[in-house]
């Protein structure tokens, strides 16, 4: 933001783009009311803030990473963890879930390979699933083809494990080129709770090389069908419900209803293509490190630095974006583990049902339960589904 000149700077853009149609008189009463204004004002204060976070805020910073290390940090966690997650787990027993987790997908992930004859170790099929040309498109066009014929692929399938859809249609859209460069390669939209404004799955068609085959049936799971679109589509209708829980909701049922979506594409026979399989497994084990490094790092005393390593030991993912993942549990401390968190409770859920009514368990009941009532905390959910299997066995 410190640049010699006014013209150098960011600020500088107004003047540079002056409509055509601006008079010579006031095109120079503008550009040297900017001029003072930035050479003489905004320049001297940034260099003012510099000034005071070198030789001040820096000074004062403390020199630990994570929330435990505040004053009542440990309880100040707890409570996020509780407020992200569930009041049924401890930072403490997050921690070895995630370690456990990770362990099993490991395991997971070198069976696969094994299966499907892909040679080498897994940190080398992770780097070839970034790098091969094989996994890239063409051109945009054929990026959106490809979401359509996994979306057939689904509605073909999906009636196996759902009983009913939302209202809303679905449409694919391409995300527009103003909002490329800050949107993530896929995400949803809800429709109208009537029914007369379909569902929009926006796909980012911008940094082509980026978006790869072996992520589409994930993400087309996940935020489209049967993830956020029976979801939240579905929910938006329950017009019973007050207006802050149709159109809200709990992020560790959202998202974990996002990644139980993901899962459910084994079971509907949608990860044929072994790649396929693998980048999800490989997309669940960033998602499960997440568990043990945010906890690690605000819960168990662990350092910046530690946090990361951990990361690129167990995922296999860049040290740069290892330490933006870090960075993110540093800023908001447990928001990530409410992912992972309510996938497993959502999956520990099914395997109850399951155990409880043995053949008479049907998994389109089962899913309709976990959505009839739209979004809430976890615990409460589990209190619903106790209820709910405790009136099948009557």
């Amino acid at each position: 933001m410190i640049k010699p000149s006014a013209e150098e700077t960011l600020f500088w853009g107004p003047i540079r783009n002056l409509p055509a149609d601006f008079s010579e008189e006031d095109k120079a009463r503008l550009t040297a009311e900017y001029k003072r204004m930035i050479e003489y004002r905004i320049i001297p204060a940034y260099r003012s803030l510099r000034g005071f976070i070198a030789t001040e805020y820096m000074a004062a910073a403390r020199t630990t990473d994570g929330m435990g290390a505040l004053p009542n940090g440990q309880a100040w966690y707890a409570h996020n963890v509780a407020t992200s997650t569930t009041p049924d787990r401890t930072p403490a027993e997050i921690h070895a879930l995630g370690e456990q987790e990770v362990k099993d997908l490991q395991a997971r992930i070198t069976a696969l390979m094994k299966q499907a004859r892909i040679r080498g170790s897994m940190q080398k099929a992770f780097t070839t699933m970034r790098s091969d040309r094989q996994f890239t498109f063409r051109d945009p066009d054929a990026l959106l083809a490809q979401y359509t014929s996994v979306g057939q692929r689904v509605q073909a399938v999906v009636p196996t494990l759902f009983n009913e859809q939302p209202k809303a249609k679905l449409e694919i859209k391409a995300v527009e080129p103003e909002r490329a460069a800050t949107t993530s390669a896929a995400s949803y939209q809800p429709g109208s709770a009537d029914g007369q404004q379909p569902g929009v799955l926006y796909i980012n068609t911008g940094d082509l090389p980026s978006r790869k085959r072996w992520s589409v049936t994930m993400q087309y799971l996940h935020e489209a069908i049967p993830g956020h679109h029976y979801q939240l589509g579905a929910q938006q209708e329950l017009t019973a419900l007050p207006r802050f829980r149709r159109l809200g909701g709990d992020v560790a049922f959202v998202e974990g209803w996002g990644l139980y979506a993901e899962s459910l594409g084994q079971e509907l026979g949608l990860y044929s293509d072994p790649y396929d399989q693998l980048g999800y497994l490989q997309t669940t084990l960033l998602r499960t490190v997440r568990l043990v490094a945010d906890t690690g790092l605000n819960a168990a005393g662990w350092s910046r630095q530690q946090a990361i390593d951990y990361m690129v030991a167990n995922a296999d993912i860049p040290a740069a974006d290892a330490a933006a993942e870090v960075e993110r549990f540093m800023a908001l401390p447990g928001q990530t583990l409410a992912y992972r968190v309510g996938e497993i409770k959502i999956r520990l859920l099914r395997d109850k049902v399951k155990a409880e009514l043995g053949e008479r368990f049907d998994p389109r009941e089962f899913h309709h339960e976990i959505l009839k009532d739209g979004s809430m905390p976890l615990d409460i959910l589990e209190a619903k589904v106790d209820r709910w299997i405790a009136s099948k066995k009557a």
